[in-house]
């Protein structure tokens, strides 16, 4: 298992008498962090994606919640997104319950954020967690064994379960594009036209590094600006994309220029393009 980097920060907030919120792209090892940090002690697990958990801890009442904790004094809640009014309940467990230290996690941040922000304003700590980075890389398989990696890394990033299931990349990467779109995004954002999402990334993917204008990606798509603002905003919280400002020595020329889109993680471009590579390989 790679050590992430994050690990040693989480665990200085243990006891703070904040919650820990820990949110970032689905399958970067999230909910494995939370529990390596938690291995040593003994720790409710709640799961979001159990409808009887999502049923316990929607709007409970004080009592409720405590007879929920038991003796718990660390609670771990995994897919946090999935629970109405999770932000209230966890308020109510960071206020009520002061020697139990709650942490959460969430694939979801433009859903998770939403439903927590308000509630937990000045009582939580939160954290973004992303695919294995460069230095956890080499921290786990030194620097030359990482120099060797470095085009395979390349074409194929940095997710756990690419790294550690070499020759069954594609796979794995196409699975992850699915997720993102259909299970996340459509799910979670209540985008009711999918077409127009898939031809919106697609028309990103073929512009990388390019500067965006919404004007022309809403004649691509055949759908207004104010649509494609939205949903390049919800794919930026999701984690697929994101904004580079231009550079300049005259700030109010950054302000005026438009801003290229990359993608932060491995999506349909990542696919289309491995589908054309890789048999020139």
């Amino acid at each position: 298992m790679y050590s992430r980097i994050l690990k040693e920060k989480i665990e200085k907030r243990l006891g703070s008498g904040k919650a820990i919120v820990v949110i970032g792209p689905r399958q970067v090892g999230k909910t494995t962090l939370i529990e390596s940090i938690l291995k040593t002690k003994e720790y409710l697990l709640l799961d979001g994606d159990d409808p009887k958990t999502r049923t316990l801890l929607t709007e409970p009442n004080t009592e409720q919640i405590r007879t929920i904790l038991g003796k718990y004094k660390f609670v771990f809640i995994d897919e946090a997104q999935r629970i109405e009014g999770i932000g209230l309940t966890m308020k109510i467990i960071t206020d009520r319950f002061k020697d139990v230290q709650l942490l959460t996690s969430g694939s979801s941040s433009y859903d998770l954020t939403n439903k927590i922000n308000e509630p937990l304003t000045g009582r939580k700590w939160e954290y973004q967690l992303f695919p294995i980075s460069w230095e956890e890389l080499e921290n786990h398989h030194g620097y030359l064994n990482s120099e060797q990696q470095l085009e395979n890394r390349l074409l194929y990033g940095f997710y756990p379960d690419v790294l550690n299931n070499v020759g069954d990349e594609i796979s794995i990467l196409r699975n992850l594009v699915n997720s993102y779109l259909y299970k996340d995004i459509l799910s979670y954002s209540e985008i009711r036209k999918p077409e127009v999402l898939e031809k919106l990334v697609q028309a990103l993917a073929l512009q990388v590094g390019s500067e965006v204008n919404y004007t022309e990606l809403a004649q691509i798509v055949n759908v207004d600006k104010n649509t494609i603002s939205k949903y390049i905003d919800i794919l930026q919280q999701a984690y697929i994309i994101f904004k580079l400002s231009s550079f300049s020595r005259n700030v109010r020329n950054e302000i005026k220029t438009n801003k290229k889109i990359y993608f932060s993680t491995i999506m349909v471009f990542e696919i289309w393009l491995l589908e054309i590579l890789i048999p020139l390989i």
